[in-house]
């Protein structure tokens, strides 16, 4: 028996550069330090193994300070400064809200700005009428990328919470209310009705958390369930789809695994599937922070 050979699929490193209102000022130690506008932010980053490049003195001007704690579920903000209760930062036509929740969390993960772009793009290109669906779709960042570029998109996440956040910056953007429609679900159920519906997209956004619940604590497990997902998310589309973009955060797992993944549920499908990594860039050293793995297919 012959040997097959390899399928190897070189990685594609997606990173943000030249945004007016966001910075990676230096990362080490553990942490990273952020300007989001004019505001400063130290925050855990686990990636950050080797030493941060500036001063002390440089991190001391933080105007926050997340602390972990075991012992709070998590851990809490010490502020410097008094801060805005949440506060508008923009990314070319984008607007949106930023503020320091009670996780470490700040409402917006500013690595994906390419991934914005690459979801403007592919919707710009296509010059018809085109539907996303977004799952897992947080404070809605790439909802208004999709939208901003002439969608139609279905917002899902399982949290009325953020699912209001991100309304508040939908109307950041002066998007109309017909732009997108708002749904509090389990990604998974509501993907299930959609095929019992006979619903299409031309496009769809999945950017899975690790572990989750859903609003009737539904359990959500990234390993276990994204197969079954991918699977079902192939009925949905329409017969000549432009995209799926994939993203995983915190999961032990290669961009390979996705570029598998996604490669076998698209395989009837013209097109081509990229994978590789979302990194940040320090300022201080020019040094790369992986934050997330992704796959991309798309018909170019």
């Amino acid at each position: 028996m012959k040997d097959q050979e390899a399928k190897i699929t070189q990685p594609t490193f997606f990173y943000t550069q030249g945004w007016s209102d966001y910075a990676l000022l230096d990362s080490g130690n553990g942490r990273k330090l952020e300007r989001f506008g004019n505001i400063i932010l130290d925050r855990p980053e686990a990636e950050a193994i080797w030493q941060p490049a500036l001063s002390l003195k440089n991190w001391q001007n933080a105007d926050a300070v997340f602390k972990s704690s075991p012992e709070e579920n998590g851990g809490h903000w010490e502020y410097r400064h008094k801060l805005p209760e949440k506060w508008k930062v923009g990314y070319e036509s984008l607007h949106f809200w930023v503020q320091t929740t009670p996780s470490r969390h700040v409402g917006v993960f500013p690595e994906q700005a390419p991934q914005w772009d690459w979801i403007g793009n592919k919707i710009s290109q296509a010059r018809r009428p085109i539907k996303v669906l977004n799952l897992f779709g947080y404070t809605g960042v790439a909802t208004l990328a999709a939208a901003t570029s002439g969608a139609q998109v279905t917002h899902v996440d399982a949290s009325h919470k953020v699912v209001m956040m991100a309304k508040e910056n939908a109307q950041c953007t002066h998007l109309p209310e017909t732009a997108i429609r708002w749904i509090v679900d389990d990604a998974m159920k509501f993907v299930q009705r959609e095929v019992r519906r006979n619903s299409r997209y031309d496009g769809i956004i999945l950017d899975p958390p690790k572990f989750g619940r859903g609003p009737k604590g539904e359990v959500w497990e990234f390993y276990k369930l994204i197969p079954e997902l991918l699977r079902t998310c192939r009925a949905v589309l329409t017969e000549n789809p432009i995209f799926i973009m994939l993203t995983a955060y915190a999961v032990k797992a290669s961009y390979l695994t996705l570029f598998n993944a996604l490669s076998e549920v698209m395989r009837d499908y013209e097109g081509e599937v990229r994978a590789g990594e979302i990194l940040n860039i320090d300022n201080s050293a020019g040094r790369m922070l992986s934050t997330a793995i992704f796959a991309h297919w798309s018909k170019d």
